[in-house]
C-alpha cells in the first residue's frame, strides 16, 4: 500500500478522492508522528484543509482542553487551488493562537454543520423483520 492510499474491501481509496473538508491536528513534540510528517497530508489531499499544530506531545497536545495552562497552537486553512508550501514556510505564516485548539475545532465544525437539528434515523428495518429489541443505549449497559 502506498502513502495516502487505504484499501477497503479490496478497493483502494486515495485521500485525494475525498472531497469533504479536512481538519488535521499535529503536535510539536510528537515522538510517534513528527508534525512535519503529519503536515504531508497536504500532498495527498485535494480539498480544503485546515492544519493545526499544537504544543505538547503525542497525548498532551491532543488532550489540551480549554482552560489548560500554557496551551497554544498555530492554524491555517488552505484551499483546493492553493499551492503546497513546506512545513517550515507554513509555520512561519500560520496564525499563532494562545489557548486550546479545541475552540477552533468547535468553530470549524459549527461552520460546516447544518444549522437545524437533523432527526436521528429510525432503528431497525421492520420491513425486513429487523425490529429493535429496546430503546438505545440498550439493556446491556445497565447490567453488572
Amino acid at each position: 500500500m502506498t502513502a495516502g492510499r487505504y484499501a477497503v474491501d479490496g478497493e483502494v481509496i486515495a485521500l485525494k478522492d475525498i472531497r469533504a473538508p479536512v481538519f488535521a491536528v499535529a503536535t510539536e513534540t510528537d515522538h510517534i508522528a513528527p508534525w512535519q510528517s503529519v503536515y504531508k497530508v497536504h500532498l495527498f489531499t485535494e480539498t480544503e484543509l485546515t492544519f493545526v499544530l499544537t504544543n505538547g506531545g503525542h497525548n498532551a497536545g491532543v488532550v489540551s482542553e480549554p482552560g489548560h495552562r500554557d496551551r497554544r497552537y498555530h492554524i491555517s486553512t488552505s484551499g483546493i487551488d492553493d499551492r503546497y508550501v513546506s512545513a517550515e514556510k507554513w509555520l512561519a505564516g500560520a496564525q499563532a493562537v494562545e489557548g486550546s485548539w479545541w475552540q477552533a475545532w468547535a468553530s470549524w465544525l459549527e461552520d460546516r454543520s447544518a444549522h437545524e437539528r437533523v432527526p436521528s434515523p429510525t432503528l431497525g428495518e421492520p420491513s425486513r423483520g429487523l425490529i429493535p429489541l429496546c430503546s438505545a443505549p440498550g439493556a446491556y449497559v445497565h447490567q453488572r
